[in-house]
């Protein structure tokens, strides 16, 4: 297409817990003529997500949690289900999931496949996602899980035909666990 954008000003908005940036720039569109923008953008780092499943239980683990966002957005008690994720303070997306996956979940997996990565909000988030999936084992829980010092996560252990029914009643709205449960059923997974 022959875009080009030129960066005229950046401005820090906040930097009170991510970064928030006004950027002022110039961008050439497909006909040749520039046009003057500018927008805001977060930066909250990248991240990653995974769905745990168990094919002999044909089930999965999924995390229950507040989030501020959604409550303030009208989610009466701002609680997700979600798939396990993290940012990835600065590990590679591997690593940076199974770290999370034993902080949020208890369970400490060894083989991790990475099946694709999505912004999930390119118009306003910098944020790339690492979308993965692994099999759990009893075997592999080592503690409850819950998160570290002020999270407070629940561990949920649901039959994936339960977790894919959740999508339908609107119990689950998170897009990334959303996709990935999709996922799943797309490429049988799980049977």
């Amino acid at each position: 297409m022959g875009n080009q954008i030129v960066i005229q000003k950046e401005e820090i908005l906040s930097k009170n817990w991510y970064v928030l940036k006004k950027i002022t720039f110039d961008f050439q569109k497909k006909d040749g003529t520039w046009q003057h923008q500018t927008r805001e953008a977060y930066d909250r780092g990248n991240g990653a997500v995974i769905l745990l499943y168990n094919k002999i239980q044909k089930s999965v683990i999924l995390t229950r949690q507040f989030r501020l966002p959604t409550f303030i957005n009208g989610n009466a008690d701002g609680m997700m289900i979600e798939a396990c994720a993290g940012l990835l303070d600065k590990d590679q997306p591997d690593v940076a999931i199974k770290r999370e996956t034993e902080e949020e979940t208890g369970y400490k997996i060894k083989d991790v496949k990475k099946i694709f990565e999505a912004y999930m909000s390119p118009g306003s988030v910098t944020e790339i996602l690492y979308f993965f999936v692994a099999e759990y084992s009893n075997e592999e829980k080592i503690n409850e899980g819950g998160g570290l010092d002020d999270e407070d996560i629940d561990v949920l252990e649901l039959s994936f035909e339960k977790a894919l029914s959740m999508i339908t009643t609107g119990e689950i709205k998170d897009a990334k666990t959303i996709m990935l449960l999709y996922h799943a059923q797309v490429h049988g997974l799980l049977g």
